[in-house]
């Protein structure tokens, strides 16, 4: 007879295989339909996402390219084209920081402002209400909880891959 604990970590690899699909497919289709709804204002998910970071009452005086990285979860390789972009199309600003002259911060542009809160924000919105119009906000509630959880295991694997990463460079710099 096969062990139960075995078959239930099979089912649960399984389960977790479609799952990651799932979210994988997600993200491609977030991507490919959320550009459509915001595509008039000449914007991409990605544009989307660094003007809703900016324009969070925390981000007020703006986010170094840094910060901005971190928050989205992106490279600053990957970001740095993107703000250049968003800079050339007049939506974001790259400016010296008042408090660390050697530090740049990303801001919202005034027109940055009037793409994100007048043109954008209301197609943002009825796009959310059009894919999660049949959610109950105990489903949208769970769903974020169980998203966040997943979430933070990637974040601590991504930490721990990373200092691991460091302490194998610390080694071979120690070499003779």
């Amino acid at each position: 007879m096969d062990n139960p604990g075995n078959s239930d970590e099979v089912a649960k690899m399984e389960l977790a295989n479609r799952l990651f699909f799932r979210l994988y497919q997600c993200a491609n289709m977030l991507h490919k339909t959320g550009t459509r709804a915001v595509e008039e204002e000449g914007l991409t998910t990605q544009q989307w996402a660094v003007l809703g970071a900016l324009s969070r009452a925390r981000a007020e005086g703006g986010m170094s390219i840094g910060d901005l990285a971190k928050y989205l979860m992106v490279s600053r390789q990957n970001l740095s084209g993107l703000i250049g972009r968003m800079e050339r199309d007049g939506h974001v600003a790259v400016v010296p920081d008042a408090r660390d002259r050697r530090s740049r911060l990303v801001t919202m542009t005034p027109s940055g402002q009037h793409v994100w809160h007048e043109l954008a924000r209301p197609k943002i919105l009825a796009y959310y209400q059009e894919i999660l119009g049949d959610f109950s906000i105990n489903d949208v509630t769970h769903t974020l909880h169980y998203l966040l959880k997943i979430l933070g295991n990637m974040q601590r694997i991504d930490d721990d891959w990373i200092n691991a990463s460091q302490e194998d460079e610390g080694d071979e710099a120690a070499q003779p």
